[in-house]
């Protein structure tokens, strides 16, 4: 299909103030945290959350798997709903359901009802990042954005080390509804800067919704996300995830097929063809299979095996926020010395080689040698995520952005769910039942989990090893001039 095909560039319906352009990034990163930061945050809760509710601790699987399945089914017709309505009244309803729905399900008083507000906190969440992310890049140029997006990119690596922290403090000291109230002032606050500040961005014509791929598509990524959640808790048999993860494979291949035949599909699936943008994408997603399962495997290994309480596991956790925070400056000159191809394989590799080091903490490891490691991967993921999440748009053109974003939205939600159910198939395979209670065969198998990862990692160059030494320069290359100046 050809790009001229594609619907006119979405214009503002007035151009962004200095205001809005200072404000955007802040904006943009609050949603972004508040949509991370529930995913990890009931996590710690579940005990006291099903306790409260009356149901087993097991049972609290659906409200966890409800908020991810509507977040991969709701994702992809992101760009659409925002080409079609405007990114200021999508992103606002966006944030109003999230707040909504946390506010529900503070209220909740069973397990029915919770599953139900997860659903519409998640029809929330599914908007709030792909449209922001969206409104960022038609905002900035293509030599600024990298500054944006090394920005917001932030909260995608704090929210997962603070979630964990903030449900222990909250469901010690407060009530387990607060982990959903503490989203309520912050949205509030969210809508109206959004309705002062957020450009509002609109095509004038849209093409019709692929009601029909979004139910091919839809339904084979909510079953995939699903088998991803359940996968390890014992409660479908293999056959059982065997049929469910064909019919899943099933119902995709349907789709490409069904795409194949349409000039305006649910997901432009020929963008592919651009190399910056398959490289940010598959490479995005080869690399989370290994750094993806961290947050679940480093808690484990500080509080199980080596026999630190919550909060100490999450203040050996807080170097990494710290880092990410820090290095953002570094960010822009690297990319704009080495260039992306460089950078994503040589920092690729030194990502591998910290979880290797990972997997050599031990009973005997100082304090200050976990703080350091901790240091250096915040610092180097931030720089991964961030090269990724900018070279996605180096090349593609205005008009496809939409189609682009909606696309890496999609695959980046699944790939946070491949990555913890990678991290737990290696923690299943080196870590037999009879071992969970011994902490020395933890940590050894913890270990290995570890390192497995760590190689897993590494192989994913490959992927970034298909750029060109100037590819991603319309997104580097002014940046470069003024560094160099």
């Amino acid at each position: 299909m050809n790009s001229s095909n594609l619907p006119a560039v979405a214009s503002p319906l007035q151009a962004p103030s200095d205001a809005s352009k200072r404000l955007l990034p802040w904006l943009v990163a609050v949603a972004f945290f508040m949509e991370s930061l529930d995913t990890t945050i009931l996590n710690t809760a579940v005990p006291a959350v099903s306790a409260a509710l009356q149901v087993t601790p097991l049972s609290m699987k659906a409200v966890l798997a409800s908020y991810t399945l509507s977040l991969a089914v709701f994702i992809p017709i992101s760009g659409w709903v925002a080409d079609r309505f405007g990114t200021r009244r999508v992103f606002a309803t966006a944030i109003g359901l999230f707040t909504l729905g946390s506010f529900l399900c503070g209220i909740s008083t069973n397990i029915e009802v919770l599953v139900a507000c997860r659903v519409v906190q998640g029809m929330g969440g599914s908007m709030m990042v792909p449209v922001g992310r969206m409104t960022l890049v038609r905002t900035f140029a293509k030599s600024d954005l990298l500054r944006a997006m090394s920005f917001v990119s932030i909260p995608a690596l704090v929210a997962p080390m603070l979630g964990p922290i903030a449900g222990g403090l909250i469901v010690g000291y407060l009530h387990w509804r607060f982990i959903f109230f503490v989203n309520i002032p912050i949205g509030l606050a969210g809508l109206v800067l959004v309705y002062l500040y957020l450009p509002d961005y609109r095509e004038e014509e849209t093409h019709p919704l692929d009601v029909v791929g979004l139910i091919l598509f839809g339904a084979g990524i909510a079953l995939l996300s699903y088998v991803l959640e359940v996968f390890g808790d014992h409660s479908l048999s293999v056959r059982e995830m065997t049929g469910l993860l064909v019919v899943s494979v099933a119902l995709l291949a349907g789709y490409w097929v069904h795409a194949k035949t349409l000039e305006f599909p649910l997901l432009q699936l020929s963008l592919f063809r651009i190399r910056t943008f398959r490289a940010a994408v598959g490479g995005g997603l080869f690399t989370r299979l290994g750094i993806g399962g961290v947050p679940f495997l480093l808690p484990l290994l500080y509080q199980v095996g080596l026999g630190f309480t919550p909060i100490q596991s999450g203040l050996l956790l807080m170097p990494q926020a710290l880092a990410a925070i820090s290095v953002n400056w570094v960010i822009l000159r690297l990319l704009a010395r080495f260039g992306y191809r460089k950078v994503l394989v040589t920092n690729t590799i030194i990502i591998g080689m910290l979880l290797l080091l990972f997997a050599t903490i031990g009973v005997h490891t100082p304090i200050w040698v976990i703080v350091a490691l901790a240091f250096l991967y915040g610092a180097y993921s931030s720089l991964q995520y961030t090269s990724m999440n900018t070279l996605v748009y180096a090349d593609t053109k205005e008009e496809e952005t939409s189609a682009a974003n909606s696309i890496f939205s999609t695959v980046q939600q699944m790939a946070i769910s491949f990555g913890v159910a990678t991290a737990g198939l290696a923690t299943a395979f080196f870590i037999p039942n009879h071992a969970q209670s011994n902490p020395a065969l933890m940590i050894d198998g913890l270990h290995k989990a570890l390192f497995s990862l760590g190689i897993l990692t590494m192989l994913s160059t490959i992927v970034f090893r298909s750029l060109k030494r100037k590819d991603g320069m319309a997104v580097s290359r002014q940046k470069a001039v003024h560094l160099e100046g």
